[in-house]
């Protein structure tokens, strides 16, 4: 107990110099909860042919088609209140079969990490109306996935297993047999691989239905981490009402060891699996498997661990014999994009590359060769759409400025035909036959308008304008956009909030909020409602700048932080925050900067140094030394410990801890499983060991979000109480 005391005492004796009371700031909530933004349309399931799609209905009773131009309803394909053999009182989600004669319907979901959960799922057939659970032996089922016929549907159980539902037979098969916790995982990735390769499965069925492929995942030998779990107030768990208990999982920590990865394949006939011989030599990871439109056709993407080679395999799971057909390489890390957003057609594949300095789409053949180079230019391209029959391809880019995303269509000719605003922010997504795509579209000035369009262009009609976001916040400031050119002649992007009634002959407190991880974008010509506005509208000028390291400026601006996680970034925040202290309008020595996360971590940084031009800091969930942080992404950027020490050392706050000299306000939660408490345990001991000091506030129970019970509102309200006292 004497060791924790003085800790306990460092964080509760700073509370009062907060906000005691988060009620004083009720008029913050319209700002930071997602139910009073915009209204989101989400993707349709759309039949193949795009002339009709499926929609769940408000009370979950119902999956009704849709004719897709008109919007109006063409016939109910599923009532739970008249389904056969079983019956249920609601869904929560629904999946099509490939062949359109199946629902696969979940409730009940439980999420498990960011992208991962699981839920009790139903098999529905929409000819017989039958319903029938999906396993009898599993009450709840991981990422179900239907065969292309629709006979079939592959699931992961709790066991760490994939087991094969036959839909016909209405039976049940062992895929493998060898799962077990924190040993070996099948066809769903672990910890690290989900969060940091962005994906919740990892098995691909053969286009003739008669084998599965997946990726083994044997994590034995990756160290384990615990966190406590209390009892808490915020969905109390009663069982440790008088002593905590622990959640215990795999987590590699930079330069330790991943989990060992192998590609499998199931003979659905003789019900055999075999090992895949990947004739790759020096691979770490497989982020994707995928068949490229045959059976003979199994593509599996491998990376070194540094994450600077991809090598793309062509493998025949019958025959076990494969050949490379495409390796890209860069002299610092891959831009995940390469191997996250690939595409298989039948006859070719895009992969997205930055081999010319900016990220560009090319088409290639399944012998290897380029075939196409779609997009060419000084811009990247962030999302590939896919071709339609005439040979347009379609992408999202920064072609004309990095603050904006424009959808283009490039010809077989080449030529390039922006079909949404040059200014502005638009994503799209189109029907599967690209006879129909939905365009959503926001500036700084406009909330997201969604419009569904024939592949001609022509609008067919508005799904949503926001017309109610617009008119209920028409009086919160809008981002101005501007650029900062700072004494080595670097131009930064940013933009700025000002308060109500701004005067150029007034004095305003700044606060600057930043993300600046690599690749990462927050100045954005697009609509945003948050803290941010809720903050100018209390009397602060808002600023956020986007330095060296974040995404859309090409290779060269963003890989100048490899190695060196924290230095550019620091320098260019700091630049900003001497700019803003230069203007006429701030008022003298009342900058505040604040992030989360990444931006949390660069927070600590921009306050570690001896002379900052900051006067208070608030760091939320910050990373305060990458050692402890996870080997995909840490490596990415700074290779491991052993291969960079001296980039390690000088990268971490807790090691600049002398350095800090205003205040400093620290907020994290002690079940975040992604940037771990433990991070800011270890800052304060260091400041402790420094004869330092910092205030904190902890959400017990709580993940990286800080999300629940209202507690985003207590992180943003103390945030602002505390500017308030140190900047005013």
């Amino acid at each position: 107990m004497k060791k924790i005391f003085p800790y306990l005492l460092m964080a509760s004796v700073a509370l009062p110099a907060i906000s005691a009371n988060i009620s004083d700031d009720k008029d913050l909530a319209p700002y930071v909860f997602p139910q009073n933004s915009p209204t989101r349309v989400s993707r349709p399931a759309y039949l193949a042919d795009g002339l009709s799609y499926l929609s769940l209905s408000a009370d979950g009773k119902k999956v009704v088609k849709y004719e897709t131009a008109t919007g109006k309803e063409i016939e109910t394909v599923m009532d739970v209140t008249h389904t056969r053999e079983t019956t249920i009182p609601s869904i929560e989600s629904f999946v099509m079969s490939p062949d359109g004669s199946k629902l696969l319907v979940g409730r009940e979901r439980k999420p498990i990490y960011r992208r991962s959960s699981m839920a009790k799922y139903y098999v529905y057939n929409i000819r017989t109306r039958q319903l029938h659970p999906l396993s009898v032996n599993f009450e709840y089922q991981r990422e179900p996935l239907f065969s292309p016929d629709g006979r079939m549907v592959a699931f992961v159980g709790s066991d760490n297993d994939i087991h094969l539902h036959k839909i016909d037979y209405n039976t049940e098969v062992d895929v493998t047999t060898d799962g077990m916790t924190d040993k070996i995982i099948n066809g769903v990735p672990d910890w690290v691989y989900e969060e940091e390769f962005t994906t919740s499965s990892s098995m691909a069925w053969a286009p003739d239905n008669l084998t599965l492929c997946y990726i083994k995942y044997n994590e034995t030998d990756v160290p384990a981490y615990s966190f406590p779990l209390y009892e808490g107030t915020c969905n109390p768990m009663e069982q440790y009402a008088l002593y905590p208990g622990s959640f215990t999982y795999k987590y590699p920590v930079a330069g330790q060891p991943n989990s060992k990865v192998s590609v499998h394949s199931y003979d659905v006939d003789n019900r055999k699996t075999k090992n895949l011989d990947i004739p790759a030599t020096n691979f770490e990871y497989i982020p994707r498997i995928s068949y490229g439109g045959s059976p003979d056709r199994l593509i599996i993407a491998t990376l070194n661990r540094a994450q600077t080679r991809m090598e793309l395999f062509s493998m025949n799971p019958k025959s076990n014999v494969a050949k490379s057909i495409l390796v890209e390489e860069e002299s610092a890390w891959l831009e995940p994009s390469t191997y996250e957003n690939l595409t298989f057609n039948t006859d070719n594949f895009v992969v997205l590359s930055s081999r010319s300095g900016f990220t560009h789409a090319y088409q290639y053949n399944y012998a290897g060769s380029m075939t196409r180079a779609i997009t060419k230019g000084d811009f990247d391209v962030l999302a590939y759409y896919g071709a339609d029959a005439k040979g347009n391809h379609y992408v999202q880019s920064t072609a004309t400025g990095p603050i904006n995303r424009v959808v283009s269509r490039i010809d077989p000719k080449g030529i390039m035909t922006h079909m949404t605003p040059e200014k502005g922010n638009a994503s799209v997504w189109f029907t599967p036959a690209k006879n129909y795509y939905t365009v959503c579209y926001s500036n700084a000035q406009t909330p997201p308008v969604y419009t569904l369009r024939n592949i001609a262009g022509k609008d067919i009609r508005v799904l949503e304008d926001n017309a109610a976001a617009k008119a209920k916040y028409a009086s919160a400031p809008k981002r101005e956009f501007f650029t900062v050119t700072t004494a080595e002649g670097i131009t930064i992007n940013a933009y700025m909030l000002k308060p109500a009634g701004f005067s150029a002959s007034g004095s305003y407190p700044v606060i600057m909020t930043q993300y600046s991880g690599p690749g990462s974008q927050q100045v954005l010509d697009s609509w945003a409602i948050d803290w941010e506005q809720y903050a100018a509208m209390q009397g602060y000028i808002v600023i956020c700048a986007d330095g060296r390291g974040t995404g859309g400026r090409g290779r060269a601006w963003e890989t100048i932080v490899y190695k060196n996680l924290g230095h550019y970034e620091t320098i260019d925040q700091q630049a900003v925050a001497k700019w803003a202290a230069g203007q006429p309008y701030v008022k003298s020595g009342s900058i505040g900067i604040c992030g989360w996360s990444y931006g949390g971590y660069e927070t600590l940084m921009c306050v570690s140094t001896p002379s900052t031009p900051f006067a208070a800091a608030v760091a939320i969930a910050p990373v305060t030394d990458w050692r402890y942080y996870d080997t995909i992404y840490a490596e990415r950027y700074m290779l491991t410990p052993q291969e960079n020490e001296d980039g390690y050392r000088a990268s971490a706050p807790l090691n600049a801890v002398g350095n800090l000299s205003v205040p400093l306000l620290m907020m994290h939660g002690t079940a975040d499983d992604n940037v771990h408490f433990m991070n800011t345990v270890q800052y304060t001991s260091a400041l402790q060991s420094a004869g330092k000091w910092c205030d904190m506030f902890i959400y017990p129970n709580m993940n990286h979000s800080i999300y629940g019970c209202g507690a985003r509102l207590s992180v943003y309200s103390r945030m602002l109480a505390y500017f308030k006292s140190n900047l005013r």
